[in-house]
C-alpha cells in the first residue's frame, strides 16, 4: 500500500486532519494525499509558501528567523509545521523546506537537503502539543528529490500519528 494511503488510513481511524506547508515540494504532498479517494476525511489543505514573504504572511515564520538561519533550516521547518497546523485548526501539520536543485546548494546545505517538520496539536490544557523536525539529504534529479522529500514527509507524519 502506498504511503499516502497508509497515512490517510491512520488519520481517518483517529478522526484527525492534516494540513501541509510546502516549499521545495511545491504542492506535491497535497497532490499525493488527494490522489486517494476519500481524502477529504482527513486532508484539510496544502499551502505552498515558496518565498520568505509567503512563509511570514501565511505561516507566521518570523522575519528574524528567516534572516538569521535562512529558509532551509530546522527553525523554519518548525515554524512552518506549527503555523499551518494552527492556522488550519487541525491536529497535524507537516512542512518541507529544502533545496531540490540542481543548483542552490552549498557545502553546508548541499542540493537534496531538506528539513521536514511534523507538528501535533494535543487537546487544550494538556500541554502536550509538540513539533519534531528531521534533516535529510536526498540524491537524484530535481523531480526525484521532490518525490523523495514528499514521500519521506508522509512517512514521518504516519510514524508520528501512529506514535500518539
Amino acid at each position: 500500500m502506498a504511503i499516502e494511503e497508509t497515512v490517510g488510513d491512520s488519520l481517518r481511524e483517529r478522526g484527525e486532519f492534516v494540513a501541509a506547508a510546502e516549499s521545495c515540494t511545491g504542492g506535491l504532498i497535497g497532490s499525493l494525499l488527494t490522489d486517494v479517494p476519500g481524502s477529504s476525511d482527513y486532508f484539510d489543505r496544502s499551502i505552498v509558501t515558496y518565498s520568505y514573504d509567503a512563509k511570514m504572511e501565511h505561516l507566521g515564520v518570523p522575519r528574524e528567523v528567516l534572516d538569521d538561519v535562512g529558509a532551509v533550516s530546522e527553525p523554519v521547518a518548525e515554524g512552518m509545521a506549527r503555523g499551518v497546523r494552527d492556522r488550519a485548526g487541525v491536529a497535524w501539520g507537516v512542512a518541507t523546506t529544502g533545496i531540490a536543485g540542481p543548483t542552490g546548494g552549498t557545502e553546508e546545505k548541499p542540493v537534496g537537503t531538506v528539513y521536514i517538520g511534523v507538528a501535533h496539536a494535543a487537546p487544550w490544557g494538556t500541554g502536550d502539543s509538540w513539533c519534531r523536525v528531521e534533516r535529510y539529504v536526498f540524491e537524484g534529479s530535481r523531480r526525484e528529490i521532490k518525490r523523495k522529500i514528499a514521500e519521506r514527509a508522509l512517512k514521518d507524519l504516519r510514524n508520528a500519528v501512529e506514535s500518539v
